[in-house]
C-alpha cells in the first residue's frame, strides 16, 4: 500500500496522519468540512469554544451514524426475509 504523510488543521489544531495515497483528497474535504461545520455552529449558536462547536458536531454526525445504522439493519432483515420467501417459491418448483 502507498502511504504518505500529510497534516491537517481542525479547530486550529494541526495533526499529522500518515494514510493511504488515495485517501488524501477525501481526508482534506473531510477536514474542511468538519472546520465549516464548526464555524456554522459558533455563529449560529454564539459559541466562543471550539470545544463545544466539536462536540455539537459530534452529536449530529452520531445521530446521523444511528439513523443510517437503523436503516440498514433494517434493510438487512427485510432483504433476508425476502431471500427466505424467494428460497420458498423455489423449492416448490420443479425441474
Amino acid at each position: 500500500m502507498n502511504e504518505i504523510s500529510i497534516n491537517i488543521s481542525i479547530a486550529g489544531r494541526k495533526y499529522p496522519l500518515t494514510i493511504a495515497a488515495n485517501e488524501e483528497q477525501n481526508i482534506r474535504a473531510l477536514s474542511k468540512m468538519i472546520n465549516e461545520k464548526m464555524l456554522a455552529y459558533g455563529k449560529q449558536f454564539s459559541l466562543k469554544d471550539n470545544q463545544d462547536a466539536l462536540a455539537m458536531f459530534a452529536i449530529e454526525l452520531a445521530t446521523e451514524y444511528q439513523k443510517i445504522s437503523l436503516l440498514l439493519e433494517a434493510n438487512a432483515q427485510q432483504t433476508s426475509k425476502e431471500m427466505l420467501e424467494l428460497q420458498k417459491l423455489l423449492a416448490t418448483v420443479q425441474l
